[in-house]
């Protein structure tokens, strides 16, 4: 904690009317009044779900000194320091970020945007960067990390407290850089105000979270938020191949550069050799085998070089790292069974990822062997794409198989009946190639049991897709252990 004083924690914020004195001490900031304790001060957000406004009273009861909203309340308790603004989300990342001492100018932050991919990208920069003996951190969906230490991770970008305490955790530790995944939900709620980026990655942008974002047109905003607010100390590297690329910096003011495995590009990437233990690569004239596959983890791979460049890292080094790294849990993760069956865990769950990870396996499939797509979508989420998925999974397997994902508070039956009349309108031959199974579990078995094995690598190819890492199924709003790597891997033995 180094500022102590309200004054000091509103040094950034545009205030419109102030009641009380504001040379205070404030033990720790929040917008979450549960979390309120003796000399808080609290945040008034309004929320997608509820009004932090409606629990003002709550925080103060509960300790809170200083209450900062966008309402100046009615009744008002003498002793406590009442601050209005126009926008609390905007001013929490402000005050949060002088709460912990700017952290984010302490270290080298570089955020990573797009549809697909981040995770992917943010985690191999942050295990080649420690690979290369540095101290980082990470932030990403799937855990954060800070020098080694490996906490829990909440959401794709934490709140704005949340994510200024890890960066501050992570300046103490003595992290160098600091890997962040950045999604638009994070940009439009304002939850990176205040941080200070070294650089931005774009991965690319195709169609997910309309149900929040209501268009596509909202959602590339969203995205092209986070590169207009890069300073002109930074760096902005986008995927010059995805037609969104430049559209995303175009108001920057951050230093553009381009990585392509098509086009013309600052770092440029051509794919030599593609099979099941990895692909040989070419990137700026060099060649490196790595642990992976696919075009998707070509662009991947490239885009994290290209960061290193950017960063000041060594080319050769670079390479050399790189050729050791290993693939993210639940991306493109593969076992093999004892008869030649090879079974693939993947987070596909947008039409674009599902379609590049079937087109990869079928350029890696050997023979006679078949493709059998297990896949299901969430609930509560953008109902638009599971018409589109389910065409997609049918159109690039031998077989499929629907079922469920994390239906949440929908009914599992709902959600397959949107993605099976994607099935009826796509003009594909239905007729013996697709069964509907609700029960995951069961799904997987019934993949497992239909699958034929074969000798060098000519075995049928079972996807598993849609929730990769997760190792939960979330009904109803409790969160039941299901692994998808877990459930293949005790069939397989």
């Amino acid at each position: 904690m180094y500022c102590n004083t309200l004054r000091e924690l509103l040094a950034h914020s545009v205030i419109s009317c102030i009641d009380g004195r504001d040379d205070i001490s404030v033990t720790s900031v929040t917008s979450d009044s549960r979390a309120v304790v003796a000399g808080s001060l609290f945040v008034a957000v309004p929320g997608t779900v509820s009004d932090g406004h409606r629990f003002i009273d709550q925080a103060v009861e509960g300790g809170a000194v200083a209450v900062l909203c966008q309402v100046m309340p009615q009744d008002r308790k003498e002793g406590v320091t009442y601050v209005t603004v126009d926008d609390t989300a905007l001013e929490l990342g402000r005050v949060a970020s002088l709460f912990y001492g700017e952290p984010s100018k302490k270290i080298e932050l570089v955020g990573v945007t797009g549809t697909n991919g981040k995770t992917t990208t943010a985690t191999l920069l942050y295990d080649l960067f420690t690979a290369m003996g540095y101290r980082s951190g990470l932030i990403s969906t799937v855990v954060y990390r800070i020098a080694g230490e490996s906490v829990a991770s909440t959401h794709t970008t934490p709140d704005s407290v949340s994510l200024n305490a890890l960066l501050a955790r992570m300046v103490e530790a003595g992290c160098r850089y600091c890997f962040m995944e950045v999604s638009s939900h994070s940009v439009v709620q304002h939850r990176i105000e205040g941080l200070h980026f070294t650089g931005g990655i774009f991965t690319n942008i195709t169609h997910d979270h309309l149900d929040y974002h209501k268009t596509f047109a909202n959602y590339i905003a969203a995205k092209k938020g986070f590169f207009d607010s890069l300073p002109a100390d930074a760096f902005a590297l986008v995927n010059g191949d995805d037609r969104n690329g430049m559209v995303m910096v175009q108001n920057t003011a951050a230093k553009v550069s381009r990585y392509a495995l098509k086009s013309m590009a600052d770092f440029k990437c051509r794919i030599i050799e593609s099979v099941f233990g990895g692909m040989e690569l070419n990137i700026d004239g060099r060649d490196v085998w790595v642990r992976f596959i696919g075009h998707f983890n070509a662009y991947n791979l490239t885009a994290v070089y290209g960061a290193a460049m950017l960063l000041g890292a060594d080319a050769d080094e670079t390479l050399r790292q790189m050729s050791m790294l290993h693939s993210v849990a639940g991306r493109f993760d593969y076992v093999t069974s004892p008869d030649g069956v090879t079974a693939i865990v993947d987070y596909a769950h947008t039409p674009d990822a599902l379609e590049n990870v079937l087109d990869t396996i079928s350029e890696l499939r050997r023979g006679d062997s078949r493709i059998i797509t297990v896949v299901g979508c969430g609930g509560n989420r953008d109902r638009t794409k599971r018409p589109e998925m389910a065409a997609i999974a049918l159109k690039k397997s031998d077989f499929l198989i629907l079922t469920s994902d994390n239906p949440r508070f929908e009914k599992p039956e709902d959600i397959l009946s949107d993605m099976c009349a994607g099935l009826d309108d796509s003009g594909l031959d239905t007729k013996g190639r697709y069964v509907v199974i609700a029960d995951r579990r069961q799904a997987i078995r019934t993949a497992a049991a239909m699958a034929r094995g074969g000798a060098n690598g000519g075995g049928d190819i079972i996807l598993i897709a849609g929730k990769g890492h997760e190792n939960y199924q979330e009904i109803e709003g409790v969160r039941h252990h299901f692994d998808d790597k877990e459930e293949i891997t005790a069939l397989f033995a």
